[in-house]
């Protein structure tokens, strides 16, 4: 069984993951931050560095996978014995192990076990959403000159006291006059009043409205009978233009096994619940179910959140 669905769900809120037998997992925080040389902002962000000297079992990861699988605490802490043998077995041949969106392993030429971490991963939950960006300064611009030019221009002279009394001694007789004329008179008062009080003013209104009621349905009757049928053989023909694919297509990957009868056993059960899987060979052997395929990474989210709580564990991958 392929644990690293588990693995990425516990890094989001943990800094430390062990895996037993193997090694642990740590988040590495680092804050938002700026490049001066480059211009560019760079948000929160938590990325992974591995340490094989954690391997203890601390419960964790083993108690997750009880838990959600639905499973004993002792058959649960065997997957992942088996998991870990599988993994020693390709390092020891040589082979290149991928965790998906945490980081690859690799023994070098002294046998050392090497870990590489995903760059483009952040498993911070606060910077969800967040991408770095680029702001270059303007060029050109010198803040010295645009003081020096201000400091050289003379002082705004205020307005002396007469001269302000005598502008509010013409200003206010007019803004007196421009308030009181509008409200002794009808100027602006509206010809037909919204709402009455008078039943007889009502009753005029409503037949009113019947009369224009009915003159808009005499003219769209006299308007349909001009109005000649088109011939349905007439008609020109609708043509059909294909629309562009999306080369981008994302598949809901609900589990991941060693075994293609594994695999195969969780493709009838999602066939009971109504879905079309398939079979998609990963990577170091696994083959990985997938439940249904989305054109966006929008919808593939919406559906994910939905098809986890029957099958946890369920990440979004980009189908090669």
């Amino acid at each position: 069984m392929d644990i690293t669905a588990f693995l990425r769900e516990l890094l989001f809120g943990h800094d430390c993951v062990i895996v037993p037998g193997f090694g642990g997992f740590i988040g590495n925080y680092t804050p938002a931050h700026i490049d001066k040389s480059t211009g560019t902002f760079y948000p929160p962000v938590k990325q992974i560095s591995f340490n094989r000297n954690l391997n203890h079992n601390d419960g964790l990861l083993v108690g997750r996978i009880s838990g959600t699988a639905g499973i004993n605490y002792g058959d649960a802490r065997n997957l992942v014995e088996e998991f870990v043998g599988e993994l020693r077995r390709k390092l020891e041949r040589g082979d290149k192990v991928v965790f998906d969106n945490i980081g690859s392993f690799i023994n070098n030429h002294e046998g050392s076990l090497q870990f590489e971490p995903d760059r483009n991963a952040n498993y911070h939950l606060d910077s969800y959403g967040l991408e770095s960006f680029q702001c270059l300064p303007l060029e050109g611009y010198d803040v010295r000159k645009r003081i020096i030019r201000h400091a050289g221009k003379d002082p705004v002279r205020q307005a002396s006291l007469k001269k302000i009394l005598w502008r509010a001694a013409v200003i206010i007789p007019l803004l007196s006059v421009l308030v009181a004329v509008p409200l002794k008179t009808d100027l602006f008062k509206a010809k037909i009043e919204a709402t009455t009080m008078n039943p007889l003013v009502t009753a005029e209104f409503e037949h009113n409205k019947n009369t224009v009621d009915e003159d808009i349905k005499d003219e769209s009757a006299k308007i349909s009978e001009n109005v000649m049928p088109v011939s349905e053989e007439s008609a020109t023909p609708e043509v059909v233009v294909p629309v562009a694919v999306d080369a981008n297509v994302y598949c809901l990957i609900t589990g991941s096994f060693k075994s293609e009868d594994n695999a195969v056993s969780q493709v009838n059960m999602l066939k009971e619940e109504g879905f079309s899987p398939e079979i998609i060979d990963g990577p170091n052997g696994f083959y990985r179910v997938s439940s249904m395929t989305c054109s966006d990474l929008n919808t593939a989210l919406i559906k994910k959140d939905s098809i986890a709580k029957k099958f946890p564990g369920t990440w979004v991958s980009r189908k090669r």
